[in-house]
């Protein structure tokens, strides 16, 4: 289990959670189009942590930045991200 922390919420990810997958579970707000690394649309600011990649993206991934859509925290991270709509955590 990894700790996530926002602009607003800190969370963390179930077992087997991509990154994305927990921000959309939680409310919060994240671009994305293919979900596999490929486009590029979710590249988001890593404001702490470290995160790992099971495959190596295909999109561009500048230092600072990480693909939520396909990365896991390899320790708590911290993102600047911001919640839509909050939501109850089942």
């Amino acid at each position: 289990m990894s700790r996530v922390r926002t602009r607003d919420l800190s969370f963390d990810l179930r077992a087997g959670e991509t990154l994305l997958e927990g921000l959309e579970r939680t409310g919060h707000a994240v671009e994305y189009q293919c979900r596999s690394g490929y486009c590029g649309a979710c590249r988001t600011p890593l404001l702490a942590g470290r995160v790992e990649y099971p495959h190596p993206p295909l999109a561009y991934v500048p230092e600072g930045e990480i693909l939520p859509c396909c990365c896991r925290p390899a320790e708590p991270v911290s993102l600047d991200i911001p919640v839509l709509e909050i939501k109850r955590q089942a």
